[in-house]
């Protein structure tokens, strides 16, 4: 078997689907994006696969390492995202070939379902002001929750701050407890919350607000402060029992080598930006070795969570699953409608049926999935080009979104 030629679609909201295939037939899907860089990555996806194309699709690994090391220069986010979607459609393929889902080929299940969580709340102000009640609004927090337990699912997460100054006030350090807190009495001690801090919080704050989080017996907080400062990580994690994942903004072993040494509880590599299946297959295993758990952050489209999946079926430390499709994020307003509407890409919907909280094991060969590609042409006539917001503080110096 050859891989032949491949094709590369823009999708709304911020997707990018790849296609790739083969002399005999048999198509593989992957999703190669880096959220608000996806026309840079998909011009890395088509250098990377000149060592693609006429090469066996079954030397998954033979063509990983020379996609990811075959240059003077390697690694970063745009190289890793392009090289993740390439190895998730190579290992798509193989599955197909061999008539058996891709954990059938990571060792086998060890596990029969897998348990996803919901975002609640909005994803935050998008129109450049900080402190706007969008994501924060305790009644809406509230209603999305509702929504999402209705659902079936027993594990939510939200950020508990829009823009936050580095040091920011007692009132805003309120607000952040106020919330948390309404979420946990209106939801009750048997459903799991997460709080994701989207890197808003510098040390200080983070650090500060974590004994007043304390009591409320949280799943986990992700992210408490940005990448960069990952080396400081064995000071946040000592400063508190909660336990603490990050991860999604990490792109290989290397990045994840130093960090899982600091005590951290969860690691959350994405598997669209962190070498797709093969890379943080081994990543998974790293983990294992510091008793750190992994739930692959995923707030992407149908083909990236199908990949995960099939990586959580085989890997015997996961936890939960991320995902804003089918059961939605429980924002208001249009974007819920724009997130459901990418299920419209799949043939069959029912794989990522929940009505427990958990997904079952997928029986399908590949990625266990089925892409509707004549709705995925008519949708790309019209791309999208989705930016990051951009925010500021109060001063009009730049906020972390």
């Amino acid at each position: 078997m050859i891989v032949t030629k491949f094709e590369v679609f823009f999708l709304a909201p911020r997707w990018v689907f790849l296609k790739i295939e083969t002399d005999e037939g048999i198509s593989g899907w992957g999703e190669p994006v880096l959220e608000g860089r996806a026309h840079t990555v998909a011009a890395a996806v088509n250098e990377l696969m000149l060592d693609v194309v006429g090469k066996n699709p079954f030397e998954i690994e033979r063509l990983w390492q020379r996609m990811k090391k075959g240059s003077f220069y390697r690694g970063g986010a745009i190289m890793d995202s392009a090289l993740s979607g390439i190895d998730q459609a190579l290992w798509d393929i193989k599955g197909k070939a061999l008539g058996v889902p891709v954990y059938q080929l990571l060792g086998g299940q060890v596990r029969d379902r897998v348990r996803i969580y919901g975002h609640i709340g909005g994803a935050g102000s998008e129109d450049g002001h900080t402190h706007a009640p969008v994501s924060t609004d305790i009644k809406e927090l509230l209603a999305s929750a509702d929504a999402q337990m209705a659902r079936g699912l027993t594990a939510l997460k939200f950020c508990p701050a829009d823009g936050l100054e580095h040091i920011d006030t007692p009132e805003e350090l309120k607000n952040i407890v106020a919330r948390v807190t309404a979420v946990r009495e209106h939801v009750g001690d048997a459903i799991d919350i997460a709080l994701d801090f989207h890197g808003r919080f510098s040390l200080a704050m983070a650090r500060r607000v974590f004994p007043y989080l304390e009591p409320l017996n949280l799943l986990f907080i992700e992210e408490p402060v940005l990448p960069e400062f990952t080396d400081r990580f064995e000071l946040i994690v000592s400063s508190t029992s909660t336990p603490i994942a990050t991860g999604e903004r990490l792109f290989d072993r290397k990045d994840f080598k130093d960090v899982l040494r600091t005590g951290i509880a969860v690691a959350q590599p994405d598997l669209s930006h962190a070498g797709g299946i093969s890379e943080c297959r081994r990543i998974a295993s790293m983990a294992e070795v510091y008793d750190v758990s992994m739930a692959p952050h995923c707030p992407l489209g149908p083909i990236a969570l199908a990949a995960c999946l099939q990586l959580d079926f085989a890997t015997p430390n996961f936890l939960i699953q991320e995902q804003v499709l089918g059961l939605g994020r429980g924002d208001a307003g249009s974007r819920i409608d724009m997130y459901n509407s990418a299920l419209k890409y799949l043939v069959d919907l029912s794989v990522f049926d929940a009505p427990n909280g958990y997904i079952e094991l997928m029986t399908k060969p590949g990625l266990g999935i089925e892409v509707d590609e004549a709705a995925v042409r008519k949708a790309a006539e019209d791309g999208y080009r989705w930016r990051a917001p951009l925010w500021t503080h109060k001063d009009g110096s730049h906020a972390e979104w």
